[in-house]
């Protein structure tokens, strides 16, 4: 993000950039009443012409002048370098419009499933969610999926078919899939008559020219109008309807709001964006049935210390609450932080508290600092429009905040608070990087921290036992993503193996002798000490015993062959892994009234270690997860399979709370580490997994 006048003076606009076609009625000034503010979501598969559907409403009301382009990359949405090579949004995006005197909030979320982080705060930052449907192809598992996630949290949701004007485009067939998928209460408003011969409301009544032109407008008229109702207050509208009286219209969009905010009826609008087709009706959705921040509950927050507060109201007046949903480095303005205010007023040159809880376990350690803003913003796409001030309801930018990280609190110094955090997928595909130079592994250590601060999704881990930098994503586009905003910041890297931290362990018992005895003339060093190692049971972890007769080493150096034989553990005996799962029993040994020390013992230990592992078996233990995946019924015969040739073994299915089964399964890590894009192959990306270190057992031969 950037503003204006930045972006200028950097590079200059050319014709078919955003800020080139962007109109000068195009300022979209800060709300002053929550009431008159819509923030709502577009949701939905990748390709589904979610952000063709952005330019076009915005063209429609004036902010550009010209619909922009995703294969030039010239789209208000999608202005990441990452977006535009690969051809779909890759972050969440904001675009502002104004639709009578009500300011709408398009939120452009990504559609593939590796930005599910992004789509998940965009969710955040809305009142209301639009799923976009395409009027060509049918509807995948993971927008079924999202449609439940939706309902669970109770989130107002509309339906837009687009693409009519495509040649295979069947919106009757559209509207069967819709209910098909999410349910009967998925109801038309408007259809579309054949040919140019544009929308019919199914609300108003019908002519006979109307139903000349859509015969079945009469049958799709009689459930809107029941549905509508059925959430209706006044009682006896449902007995006037059935006793044939004819509704007032006012009284039916009044009721259709209603029924929307409660998220129990579905409205479906169906639109072209290449030939606008829909777009006013659908303008009149945004802003007559779609619910104000007014009407939506703010999430739960808390003291800094975790103690519960009353629930904040969308109150202008109230107490500073907001949150963090996007953050990004713009290379004039640093770090850009998307906020969506829940309470309270965002103002100009005004003091805030930048908090930060529970991603301590993602690399992002819990955080609290006083900060000053110097420059707020309207938000549209990439560019930047200043405003000064942003009430509760509504999203703006904050530009230079120096700790903010993605999913962050923003709240007044004077009263400190924490926003309960919004539920973050798991990124379960690890990608190993290092620097192609030395200067370039200090430039990664400056810059993933910034890449990591912008994206939650993101898991960052320096693996202790292989000693790799670890990039946990979610998925192949997702680590793509990654890997160029490092490049982009001036990082030469490159990708390698991932290495699965094995142990090592006895197979059976054997005996070490261990001798360091140096002289060059003066302090030597002399120690001899004679060891016997036995296998323990998986997970025993070490064991040491004395078993010295006779005071052959004193109680002293016992101690230090201890350390030293931990130390070999540590660094291994065959392969360079850790040891585990032993018994060293000290059993003999000679010192030195001079020459022995702590150093001396700590050496021969590790020496007699050495020498136990060269005669005898050494066993490779290999990390085993407990897995457990969700997925539809269809898919649970081909999962288990799948499972099966993974060297996995199924411990149990159960029922995912009514929706698809859950399988438990425990898998070896090996098997593991592009299983989040093989699942999502799978499933056809309805297929989920969650998985927790279980135990280490024998490596076999074979692998």
């Amino acid at each position: 993000m950037s503003t204006k006048g930045t972006r200028e003076t950097a590079k200059g606009q050319g014709s078919g950039t955003p800020d080139a076609r962007r109109s000068e009625n195009s300022a979209v000034l800060a709300a002053s009443d929550p009431a008159k503010i819509r923030n709502v979501a577009l949701v939905g598969h990748s390709g589904v012409g979610k952000t063709t559907l952005v330019e076009a409403l915005l063209a429609a009301t004036g902010a550009i002048t010209r619909m922009g382009s995703i294969s030039e990359g010239t789209t208000v949405s999608d202005s990441d370098p990452s977006a535009i090579h690969q051809q779909r949004s890759v972050t969440l995006s904001v675009a502002p419009i104004m639709i009578r005197d009500v300011k709408v909030n398009l939120i452009d979320t990504p559609g593939y499933t590796d930005f599910t982080g992004e789509l998940r705060a965009g969710l955040r930052a809305a009142d209301a969610a639009l799923f976009v449907v395409s009027a060509a192809d049918g509807i995948d598992g993971a927008t079924v999926a999202l449609w439940g996630e939706c309902r669970k949290i109770r989130m107002p949701r509309a339906v837009v078919v687009t693409k009519l004007d495509h040649p295979r485009a069947d919106f009757s067939a559209a509207v069967v899939r819709c209910q098909e998928a999410f349910g009967e209460s998925v109801l038309p408003l408007y259809l579309p008559a054949a040919g140019n011969g544009g929308l019919i409301g199914v609300l108003h009544p019908l002519d006979d020219e109307d139903l000349e032109r859509i015969p079945d407008a009469e049958a799709a008229r009689g459930p809107l109008i029941e549905g509508i109702i059925a959430e209706s207050e006044d009682e006896t509208l449902m007995d006037r309807y059935l006793g044939g009286e004819e509704l007032p219209l006012a009284d039916l969009i009044a009721d259709l709001e209603t029924a929307v905010a409660r998220g129990n009826f579905f409205p479906v609008m169906p639109t072209s964006a290449e030939t606008g087709l829909g777009l006013p009706e659908l303008m009149s959705l945004l802003i007559d049935a779609l619910p104000s921040p007014l009407e939506r509950t703010a999430p739960a927050v808390m003291k800094l210390d975790g103690s519960s507060l009353k629930p904040v109201a969308c109150d202008p007046a109230g107490h500073l609450a907001a949150e963090v949903v996007r953050t990004t480095v713009d290379p004039f303005l640093g770090r850009v932080c998307l906020v969506r205010v829940f309470s309270g007023t965002l103002r100009e040159d005004s003091s805030i508290h930048i908090g930060g809880r529970g991603l301590a376990d993602r690399g992002h350690e819990d955080h609290d600092a006083d900060e000053r803003i110097t420059h707020l913003y309207s938000p549209v796409g990439s560019s930047l429009k200043a405003v000064p001030q942003c009430i509760a309801g509504d999203i703006c930018a904050i530009s230079k905040l120096a700790s903010a990280e993605t999913g962050d609190t923003v709240s007044a110094r004077e009263t400190p608070l924490l926003i309960e955090t919004w539920n973050m997928p798991e990124p379960l595909m690890p990608v190993a990087i290092e620097g192609a130079s030395r200067s370039d592994e200090d430039a990664l250590a400056k810059s993933i921290g910034k890449v990591a601060a912008a994206d939650p999704t993101l898991r960052l881990e320096r693996n202790q036992d292989t000693h790799q930098l670890i990039l946990w994503c979610m998925g192949e586009a997702h680590a793509e993503v990654v890997l160029d905003r490092l490049r982009n910041q001036g990082v030469k890297l490159q990708t390698v193996d991932v290495i699965t931290p094995l142990r090592e362990t006895f197979a059976g018992k054997a005996s070490g002798h261990g001798r360091h005895v140096k002289q060059s003339g003066g302090h030597g060093q002399f120690a001899i000490c004679d060891i016997e190692v036995e296998p323990l049971e998986r997970g025993a972890g070490f064991e040491f015993a004395d078993k010295i007769v006779g005071g052959a080493i004193p109680g002293t150096f016992v101690t230090s062959v201890e350390k030293g034989v931990r130390s070999q553990m540590l660094k291994g005996v065959s392969a360079g892994f850790p040891v585990v799962d032993i018994k060293v029993t000290l059993v003999g040994g000679k010192t030195h009234s001079v020459d022995s020390s702590d150093a001396a013992f700590q050496a021969a230990g590790a020496l007699a270690l050495r020498e136990a592992a060269a005669a005898a078996k050494i066993q490779l233990l290999e990390p085993v997860s407990s897995v457990v995946i969700s997925v539809p019924d269809e898919y649970v015969g081909a999962v288990m399979s799948d499972l099966s040739g993974r060297r996995g073994r199924v411990t149990g299915t159960t029922a995912a709370d009514g929706e698809g089964t859950e399988i438990s399964a425990e898998v070896p890590d090996q098997e593991l580490l592009r299983y989040a894009i093989e699942l999502r192959a799978l499933t056809a990306g309805t297929g989920r997994f969650r998985r927790s270190f279980l135990r280490h057992e024998p490596l076999p031969k074979q692998a």
